[in-house]
């Protein structure tokens, strides 16, 4: 938060742009629940999902693994030194989880109806009843996570506090079984529609490789939510903070290197056992080869070009470019790849009213997440619980 902003000058260019993305957004969310889905978007029957599932679903999702990731490698792993970026990591997941579930109500048709599947008429058999279940599960952990923060801030809730903190271990533990489950089983549920997906992106591997890169897409949200918060709410960071700041970037930087060069890995495999070989020379497999070897095989080079060299710089860029490879590779497995074979005016493109709703909901988390950092302890150990484990 600027020094003009504290003062109360509302009149910046990121409130202005806010501003007029909140506007919009409420229109347009008047217009899809008292008119619905079809006033504000391209959806039909050959194209029951959108840029609402491809975005705000699976690339939030994806991009929110940094929650998971951080925690395990701090918790489980035992590398304490990365403590004091775990409440900022867990914060940035909880909001992308959260913004999930909002932007759900805006797809289906019914939202009211949301909790029946978990509540009242399980359908276990199903794959997107288990990311469901998986997604409200891990949604609560990660606010559990979370409220010891909350708790800090407004004092007189330390027996609470204090039992939080204690299932700190029992509540990473579930957090990464649950994102294993939902993480692939995203993945599983393009599995069941073989002919509506070109075959370059087809693949039985799909569960694994979403898993995967879920890892290393986690791992670079935190380097570039690091970066942007280090630019703009260093005031609030204290020295376990900032002492472990640049080791946690190298660290994730040589850790999304190997695993990026295992996803490669299995998208070549993936590609070799089913003999596909022949779509390499059409139009998608220029495309396909755009997104492997321009977002995987050369930031993964990147990222380990970086560690080894120590450039903070180097990593910090390519972690930019990994979210944007993630954010291209679920847009291809859900927009660009499905339905390939319709003729083009039958093929799916999102609305402004589809586009205006996804920006809405990015700026409400970039809200939610300016508010909380400038108010509670985040990049920081609050005072009274210096001495303490937290």
């Amino acid at each position: 938060m600027t020094t003009e902003t504290q003062k109360g000058t509302l009149f910046t260019p990121w409130n202005i742009v806010a501003g007029i993305i909140l506007a919009a957004g409420v229109v347009v969310t008047i217009m899809r629940f008292t008119m619905g889905l079809g006033a504000v978007t391209n959806l039909s029957d050959n194209n029951p999902w959108g840029i609402w599932i491809g975005f705000d679903l699976l690339c939030g999702v994806a991009l929110a693994a940094g929650g998971y990731t951080t925690s395990a490698a701090c918790y489980i792993f035992g590398f304490k030194r990365f403590h004091g970026a775990v409440r900022p990591a867990i914060l940035t997941a909880f909001l992308g989880y959260a913004l999930v579930v909002f932007a759900l109500n805006y797809d289906v048709g019914r939202p009211w109806r949301l909790p029946y599947p978990i509540f009242y008429q399980q359908g276990t058999t199903s794959i997107l009843f288990e990311v469901g279940l998986c997604v409200f599960i891990y949604l609560t952990v990660l606010f559990l996570e979370y409220l010891p923060a909350a708790l800090e801030w407004k004092r007189g809730f330390d027996k609470y506090r204090d039992i939080l903190v204690k299932l700190t271990m029992g509540l990473t533990i579930l957090g990464v079984i649950l994102s294993t489950l939902h993480q692939s089983s995203l993945g599983a549920l393009y599995l069941i529609a073989p002919s509506k997906l070109h075959p370059l992106w087809y693949t039985p591997y799909l569960p694994v490789m979403f898993f995967m890169s879920s890892m290393f897409a986690g791992m670079s949200m935190v380097i570039f939510e690091g970066t942007l918060s280090h630019k703009h709410f260093h005031h609030k960071m204290d020295d376990e903070y900032n002492l472990g700041y640049e080791d946690l970037q190298m660290a994730f930087s040589k850790a999304a290197a190997w695993i990026m060069a295992g996803y490669l890995a299995m998208k070549v495999f993936g590609l070799a056992m089913d003999n596909r070989w022949q779509y390499l020379g059409t139009g998608y497999g220029v495309w396909w080869l755009t997104e492997v070897v321009g977002f995987v095989a050369l930031p993964c080079y990147a990222y380990a070009v970086a560690y080894r060299d120590r450039n903070l710089k180097l990593a910090r860029f390519t972690a930019l470019w990994t979210v944007l490879g993630i954010v291209l590779n679920r847009f291809n497995i859900s927009l660009v790849a499905f339905n390939w074979q319709l003729p083009s005016v039958d093929r799916y493109f999102p609305s402004a009213g589809e586009i205006i709703i996804s920006l809405f909901v990015v700026t409400i988390g970039v809200i939610a997440f300016r508010f909380i950092v400038t108010r509670m302890p985040i990049f920081y150990v609050h005072p009274a619980y210096k001495d303490s484990s937290h």
